[in-house]
């Protein structure tokens, strides 16, 4: 019992994970909460669906299942990630030296905007994400691992080192991390801030598409409404693993889905998505930065 928890939490937590980065990558360098991250998470499964539709009418589906769900990855991946660049030229960059609480309003009523956009071009109802991932599990004692779990947690995990070895490895990258230090001193030293703002937003939007497709596979239903909660829930992952950290963005989706796991399973199913919220409480009043985060002078 306790096994099989544990790796219903780790797929959720690689999930969390991959939502949480946007948001501590964009706070680490902007020192903003993107409320409407939650959306492109949201916006990935819906783009996935009508991709997968539109192959299944053509007919390659029927031919290729693999390269069909390769395609609707990628379209799903390149519309978020455009919606990203949207959003920052849009909401964020004219509000960039207004006071802190104007983008985080704005922030707000993009999350809005595009939830009752989707609500309007989808419909309201429920839609069902076709069950296209092959069957088959992996025994472990008295638990199972699905071939669908395992595919989650290993997308994951590479995309997690993928980004991991770009902020590390690659021009780009470094950049990303002296502006995220010091925005005046990065652009003194020749470094585009407005370039590394844009692709911040574009990879954080690309790796919340991502966790999109795989929630939609992992249920089979998705809705307007799916990234409010679930966008909650990695802004708490990436508060307990320290905001703008992220390797702690990582840490902390993790421990929440398996938090929440467990808590689902020994307390009550009814209360699951509470016991994020009693977590961030926790964490505030306990550790505000985190458990990898650090205090730092505010930034002049």
């Amino acid at each position: 019992m306790l096994l099989q928890q544990l790796i219903n939490g780790i797929t959720l937590g690689a999930v969390y994970a991959l939502i949480a980065l946007g948001y501590t990558m964009v706070y680490g360098i902007l020192e903003l909460i993107n409320f409407a991250h939650g959306e492109i998470y949201m916006l990935g499964a819906y783009v996935a669906i009508v991709t997968l539709s539109f192959l299944t009418f053509s007919g390659l589906t029927a031919k290729s299942l693999l390269l069909s769900m390769l395609i609707a990855g990628i379209v799903s991946m390149i519309y978020c990630g455009a919606y990203g660049l949207t959003l920052e030229k849009v909401a964020y960059r004219p509000l960039r030296h207004a006071p802190r609480l104007s983008p985080l309003i704005s922030a707000i009523g993009m999350s809005i905007f595009l939830q009752n956009y989707v609500m309007l071009t989808q419909g309201s109802a429920d839609k069902i994400f076709p069950h296209i991932f092959p069957a088959g599990n992996i025994t472990m004692g008295n638990a199972t691992l699905t071939y669908l779990q395992g595919f989650i947690i290993v997308t994951s995990v590479i995309l997690m080192i993928a980004l991991q070895a770009f902020t590390k490895k690659t021009r780009l990258g470094k950049a990303m991390r002296a502006t995220a230090q010091d925005k005046k001193m990065a652009s003194l030293v020749g470094i585009d801030i407005n370039t590394v703002i844009v692709v911040t937003f574009i990879t954080g939007s690309v790796l919340a598409a991502a966790a999109g497709i795989m929630v939609a596979m992992y249920y089979g239903l998705i809705n307007f409404y799916m990234g409010y909660v679930a966008g909650i829930k990695a802004f708490t992952a990436a508060v307990l693993g320290g905001i703008g950290n992220i390797q702690g963005a990582v840490m902390g989706g993790f421990l929440l889905g398996i938090l929440e796991s467990l808590g689902a399973a020994y307390i009550s199913s009814e209360y699951k998505d509470a016991f994020a919220f009693i977590v961030l409480i926790l964490i505030l009043i306990l550790k505000p930065t985190g458990l990898l985060g650090e205090g730092v002078p505010e930034k002049v």
